[in-house]
């Protein structure tokens, strides 16, 4: 093997190489999206263009130790979104990851799934990856936990480069001052936050028990006419049937 073929063999390996662990359905492919900033992940069932798709965008995945440190990957464990993804039977399903999720390229540092989390270089990338996914089709954009905000940020700032026809957040959150305020966490100073909701047609699914991002927050920022409540916990625990329809 000479040096230029190795030399992508290892690069190709090191990108790639968390995504192959994951188990999914046969309908499914594993696509990964190179972007400006990262290459992000993403698992893709399309068998229907001409019919809006259902991005599934991740939360904030394994960002903290249990004692509260950086971890040195992001990538969810046992992921209960992607699970989600996998068992929607509607035709045209996306599950994407966020930056450095899976896929851990020479661009990625801790910034960027702490403080940083919501920067406006993660909201270009996560962009230009749904873009490149839906082109000009219809899209229902769906956020877990942070990536409920991510997505906000996404419609607000690309009102005009995407077909958003539905927002739907689980878990989500909605505004990061808020939360780190209330629950007396680090601010995250390197982040956009989200300070106005989008004006389009959304549902928003919170969990009862949820001491991550409680209730009240939430509420704080939308109408709770359109908030469906679910009996769970942050983790979305013994709701192994629960699907966005």
């Amino acid at each position: 093997m000479n040096k230029k073929v190795l030399l992508l063999f290892i690069v190709v390996s090191f990108i790639s190489c968390n995504s192959i662990r994951i188990k999914y359905p046969d309908n499914f492919q594993y696509i990964p999206i190179k972007t400006k900033n990262y290459t992000l992940a993403s698992w893709q069932k399309i068998t229907d263009k001409h019919k809006p798709i259902k991005i599934y965008v991740e939360g904030d995945g394994n960002a903290y130790t249990a004692k509260g440190y950086p971890t040195n990957d992001p990538t969810p464990k046992n992921s209960v979104l992607q699970k989600i993804a996998f068992e929607d039977n509607y035709e045209n399903i996306v599950y994407l990851a966020r930056p450095c999720q899976f896929i851990k390229d020479k661009n990625c540092n801790q910034t960027d799934w702490t403080t940083g989390r919501f920067s406006q270089k993660t909201v270009d990338s996560m962009f230009e990856a749904i873009k490149k996914i839906s082109d000009n089709n219809e899209i229902i954009l769906i956020g877990y936990s942070g990536g409920a905000l991510l997505t906000g940020l996404i419609i607000n700032q690309y009102k005009n480069n995407l077909n958003v026809i539905e927002w739907i957040t689980i878990a989500g959150l909605l505004n990061h001052k808020d939360w780190t305020t209330y629950c007396d966490l680090i601010p995250l100073k390197d982040s956009l936050d989200l300070e106005e909701i989008p004006n389009i047609k959304q549902k928003h699914f919170l969990c009862k028990k949820d001491k991550v991002i409680p209730n009240e927050l939430t509420l704080r920022r939308v109408d709770k006419k359109d908030c469906i409540f679910i009996n769970t916990t942050h983790d979305l625990k013994n709701t192994n049937h629960f699907l966005v329809e």
